[in-house]
């Protein structure tokens, strides 16, 4: 019960914080192994945002729902997905009255537009992360996986109209071929 109670509250505070939908929960998650080193690894993180991106639905949830169910069976699974969602839930129900009474306010639109940066930095944040994650492996150069990220960026600035489930499936593919 008490790993329940940490789900929710962990959860809870990645809602909160997370700014920008699940990509930007991933600095948040890289924390989690360090304290609560029985729920999963970095490395397991790294699967999870893997296979989080290429299910359906967003990556948060996925990540959350997956963690809740690791750590503390279908209860888990529901009560990270619930806090994890909770927050902006209650935020937004408290922003939409208010906002009908401010919108036009310059200063309530400048806040908004403030905040597309700090959005779009914690997106490239967790980009970083999950490439120095992915590259990198215990501190060293992994060439095989760096290659393949050299060719995926290659291939799509070379081929623009490929769909990015083509190159999901392709990355898929070359990794259970290379054994990567």
């Amino acid at each position: 019960m008490t790993e329940i109670f940490l789900l929710c509250f962990e959860f809870f505070k990645i809602g909160l914080f997370a700014v920008g939908g699940g990509l930007a929960a991933i600095p948040y998650l890289t924390q989690m192994p360090q304290k609560y080193p029985h729920w999963f690894s970095l490395e397991a993180l790294a699967d999870m945002v893997a296979i989080s991106e290429s299910t359906p639905g967003p990556l948060g949830i996925n990540m959350a729902t997956y963690v809740g169910y690791t750590v503390a069976g279908l209860p888990g699974a529901f009560a990270a997905t619930f806090f994890l969602v909770l927050p902006s839930f209650i935020v937004m129900a408290m922003i939409v009255g208010a906002l009908k009474k401010f919108r036009r306010n310059q200063y309530v639109n400048a806040g908004f537009i403030a905040m597309l940066p700090t959005t779009t930095g914690l997106i490239a944040a967790a980009g970083f992360v999950m490439v120095r994650m992915a590259i990198f492996s215990g501190g060293s150069l992994e060439t095989k996986l760096f290659v393949l990220f050299i060719t995926m960026i290659i291939c799509t600035q070379i081929f623009k109209k490929v769909h990015p489930i083509i190159y999901i499936g392709a990355a898929a593919m070359a990794g259970v071929v290379f054994h990567l």
